[in-house]
């Protein structure tokens, strides 16, 4: 049985789909850690974006945007490592 939680994260990760591309690029990914109950969207960076000094920017710019314009309901999105963590 599929719950609710489960459609969530396969939405939110259809919406990352789009971006994953421009990362693999520059040898990155990222994979979904958690959605919190507060619809707080946790990813984990990998590859080079785990260390990339832009990743603060990707993440507001490509990430939360590819994921707040499929998925209005989702609060925000933080990262649980990389640069700035």
């Amino acid at each position: 049985m599929i719950t609710a939680e489960q459609t969530l994260f396969d939405k939110v990760n259809h919406a990352l789909d789009e971006i994953r591309p421009h990362l693999a690029v520059d040898g990155g990914n990222l994979e979904i850690v958690e959605i919190t109950d507060d619809l707080i969207v946790k990813i984990k960076w990998m590859g080079n974006c785990e260390h990339c000094s832009m990743s603060a920017m990707t993440m507001k710019a490509g990430v939360e945007q590819a994921i707040k314009s499929k998925l209005p309901e989702i609060k925000g999105v933080e990262a649980v490592n990389g640069y700035f963590n």
